[in-house]
């Protein structure tokens, strides 16, 4: 068996060099239990011949009492062998699979950036998810199986010979004609077996890619193309599937014919010497049971050739498809990362691509130790390319870059990380927390001997709000914290401290806050709420179980039957008729996204209400859902917010009137489902911000936007409270989704600069790393790099902006792949050269 290299590539790696990898001690251990397994499976059919013969033939029961306990007691400890021995096979296949994973994940990370750009995502996952699986078996059957099998047949077939030669003989003989058949049959289950996996891995892809570009999708409205794409790949997996599953049914019915000679072949020839007295009746019961045993292994080995195949052909597919070295090295040996000097040498680089297109021509630049430099120039002038060559994410065709004097093509991933840190135009953020995101940077520098920070500890939570302060990131951070809803029995500290600030709030038109209060509706016991919904009016309070929340409330019985008690119910259906017959008509037949922002229907849910307008139009009865509908959508009608009806003053009265006793019911019958707004209590079912204010911000026309002043006042009195750290660490651990898809585009910006800020690298390489922040958000972060980095961090930055050109000490402009001209700003410009026409926008 091979030997695997821990340093050498894993797709060199065969398939077969995993069988003992680290683990040949088990596998030894498992042949031990397989040939006791063996024994034990021929002992079985020898007792029921001496059952029969001796026993029973001669009325012996001490001998029947004796040969059955040996039976019973083999056939019981050869089955708990089997599950070891199958648990083992598992495991060992497992170990392998994780080693495999790993390595190759590690492999495929460090592959070339342009790799990426020519291999779909759902491809990559599906190899190393589900591709895989079939390998794990294969490998941990590759010793047990074969042995256990093969010492099965010879054990039973030497034990049939053993009862009489020319029925053993006749019997064995069935198994050398079927292995002339099933490879022929194997043949084609291989290339079905292909086709199949092709399909799928297309499939696949196709599918990652829609997701993955869902938003070009219904830009351009192209789910019939998608469908009819995804139908075709789906079209032809389905043949390659049918015909594979074919082919391995016909493999199964030859075997199974096969399976069938033996007990004719059993009743004809044996039968035969039986009638005549060359054969005792225990003698063919004996060679029954050996014959369905001696087809057992061999149909476990049919099935074991087939998982060979399968694996056989995933392994080298996938390998196939992954084997390609990394531009770079990965890691560093037998020394440090290097700690370089921050002067930056470009030298007659050349960057080529395809049929012989280059992005950068010759292009020479030098760039002193701190000083900061702006890459300028029209789309596709190399730009970006230039920057990505430095940053070591392409590897150039020709010519030279220098960092502190180093050949970068040279240089390991770990010497780069040390001294260069870079912010994309399209950041990726991971799925995970606002705090892990930005200590990524950090934590990948630990794990290479390095770290954020002269102590060599994490940063702290000082070292991150003052962070997300300078970037612009700490409204966001507080915004996180305050729409988090505290967990039971967490934070009691907080908790106090936010009831001592919603009193501050709660003081009018006497407190610090008094200025803002007019634009706050807060929770009165008295009064109606316009920016709660009809049913959180009702109750005064929010449920905490979901079978009360909103969306199943008007499914309650007895919530039904206190409307009706306080005739709210009449109200209701007629304000959801309304609502159902005027949203529509607003709307349409088919609205734009945007049309929902302030509507009462959710955009999930509008097909529904519109067939439920235009059967109230039709005045056709309403079935019970329907009526159900209606009543949900009268009970989320919130008039602060819903401005499509005006809200009736008596039934806002007697939604006033019925409060006290739905507390008193549901204290009664079902307490703890809901938390009731009590001035005094921390309410779980709210979020922070609404648990401080104790009400909600009022909106619309008639009212300014004010919920940046909100806020504002929310940090002050938290910070009055000394709670703003608490609440800011609450705010970091929001969890932004997968791929960051629940931030803007500038927030993800943020976090991105945020991270690599922390990281405070001795070169910044920027490529348009402020593209989707607002003026002000981009003016901040400019002013962060000319204050904090000039004359320490060298900055090259690939600038979108060019009002921002003069912040920099050298501006360099490209076209077509070369560096036009170069120098300091208000030169270029007395210049009226490149730079001049990119400022005039005359090309």
């Amino acid at each position: 068996m091979p030997h695997i290299n821990e340093t050498k590539r894993i797709t060199k790696t065969s398939l077969y060099s995993w069988v003992l990898y680290k683990n040949i001690h088990l596998q030894l251990t498992v042949v031990g239990i397989i040939l006791i397994t063996v024994a034990l499976r021929v002992l079985a059919p020898e007792m029921e011949k001496r059952i029969i013969n001796e026993a029973i033939g001669l009325r012996d029961l001490p001998a029947l009492w004796r040969y059955c306990a040996i039976y019973i007691g083999a056939v019981t400890l050869a089955g708990v062998l089997k599950f070891v021995i199958n648990l083992m096979q598992v495991s060992i296949g497992e170990r392998a699979l994780l080693v495999i994973r790993n390595r190759l994940y590690e492999h495929l990370l460090s592959l070339p950036v342009q790799f990426y750009r020519r291999t779909s995502p759902g491809n990559v996952i599906s190899y190393i998810i589900t591709e895989f699986i079939p390998v794990a078996t294969f490998i941990g059957q590759a010793v047990a199986m074969p042995t256990v099998n093969i010492l099965t047949f010879l054990a039973m077939a030497a034990y049939m010979l053993h009862l009489n030669l020319t029925i053993g003989l006749i019997a064995i003989l069935i198994y050398p004609v079927e292995i002339l058949v099933l490879p022929r049959i194997q043949k084609y289950f291989r290339r079905a077996s292909r086709r199949r996996i092709k399909h799928t891995q297309r499939l696949s892809g196709l599918v990652g890619e829609a997701v993955s570009g869902v938003h070009e999708v219904h830009a351009n409205a192209s789910i019939p193309l998608e469908k009819a794409r995804f139908s075709k790949i789906l079209n032809e997996m389905y043949k390659a599937t049918v015909m594979q599953n074919g082919i391995k049914f016909a493999i199964k019915f030859v075997n199974n014919f096969f399976m069938s000679l033996g007990p004719f072949v059993l009743f004809l020839v044996g039968g035969y010497y039986a009638i005549n007295g060359h054969l005792d009746v225990g003698s063919i019961v004996a060679f029954m049971s050996a014959f369905q045993k001696l087809y057992d292994p061999w149909k476990e080995l049919m099935e074991f050739w087939q998982v060979y195949q399968d694996s056989s052909v995933r392994y080298k597919q996938i390998m196939r498809s992954f084997d390609h070295a990394p531009e770079f090295a990965q890691t560093v040996e037998g020394r440090a990362p290097y700690t370089l000097t921050n002067d930056v040498e470009v030298r007659e680089l050349t960057f080529v691509v395809g049929n012989n297109i280059k992005l950068l021509d010759r292009v020479s630049l030098k760039v002193k130790g701190g000083e900061h430099i702006a890459l300028v120039g029209f789309s596709g002038s190399g730009k970006s390319t230039l920057a990505l060559c430095i940053a070591q994410l392409y590897r150039y065709t020709g010519g030279s870059i220098l960092i502190g004097g180093k050949e970068v093509s040279e240089l390991a991933k770990p010497d780069m990380s040390f001294n260069l840190g870079m912010v994309a135009q399209h950041p990726f953020i991971f799925d995970g927390t606002v705090k892990a995101n930005l200590l990524y940077s950090c934590e990948a520098l630990a794990l290479q001997g390095g770290s954020c920070t002269e102590s060599g500890e994490e940063p702290s939570l000082d070292m991150l709000v003052k962070l997300i302060q300078q970037v612009g990131l700490f409204t966001d951070i507080l915004a996180f914290a305050l729409r988090t809803k505290l967990d039971s029995g967490t934070h009691l500290g907080l908790r106090q401290k936010i009831l001592q600030a919603r009193k501050e709030f709660q003081e009018g038109k006497d407190g610090m806050f008094a200025d803002i209060a007019d634009y706050i509706e807060f929770f009165d016991m008295d009064s109606y709420c316009h920016y709660l919904s009809v049913a959180e009016n009702i109750a005064f309070g929010a449920a905490v179980a979901e079978d009360y929340d909103q969306e199943h409330l008007h499914l309650r019985p007895k919530f039904i039957e206190f409307l009706e008690y306080h005739g709210l119910m009449a109200h209701l259906i007629v304000l959801g008729e309304t609502l159902a017959r005027l949203v529509t008509d607003e709307l349409g037949p088919e609205p734009e996204m945007e049309a929902f922002t302030d509507c009462p229907i959710p955009i999930t849910e509008y097909g529904e209400y519109q067939k439920l307008a235009n059967r109230l139009d039709s005045g056709e009865p309403l079935s019970e859902e329907e009526n159900g509908l209606i009543l949900k959508l009268a009970l989320g009608f919130t008039p602060g917010i819903h401005r499509q009806v005006s809200l009736d003053r008596g039934f806002a009265n007697r939604v006033v009137n019925s409060r006290k006793d739905f507390i008193a019911r549901v204290e009664e019958d079902t307490p703890g489902i809901f938390r009731f707004f009590e001035a005094d209590k921390y309410i779980e079912s709210l979020n922070i911000k609404d648990n401080i204010l104790f009400g909600r911000v009022r909106s619309g026309d008639d009212v300014p936007d004010i919920e940046e002043e909100i806020y504002h006042r929310i940090n002050q009195a938290l910070i009055m409270q000394e709670s703003l750290e608490t609440v800011l660490e609450i705010g970091l651990e929001f969890e932004v989704g997968s791929m960051g898809d629940r931030l803007s585009g500038g927030q993800r910006q943020k976090i991105a600069l945020a991270r690599t800020f922390l990281k405070n690298p001795p070169i910044l390489i920027l490529d348009e790393a402020t593209a989707a922040l607002d003026n002000k958000s981009q003016t901040r972060v400019q002013n962060i790099i000319t204050n904090n980095m000039k004359g320490k961090s060298t900055v090259l930055a690939v600038i979108h902006r060019l009002d921002m050109l003069p912040y920099y000490d050298k501006i360099v402009v490209l076209k077509d792949g070369r560096i036009v001209e170069q120098g300091p700003y208000d030169e270029l410009v007395e210049k009226r050269g490149a730079l001049h026409t990119l400022l005039t926008g005359n090309h």
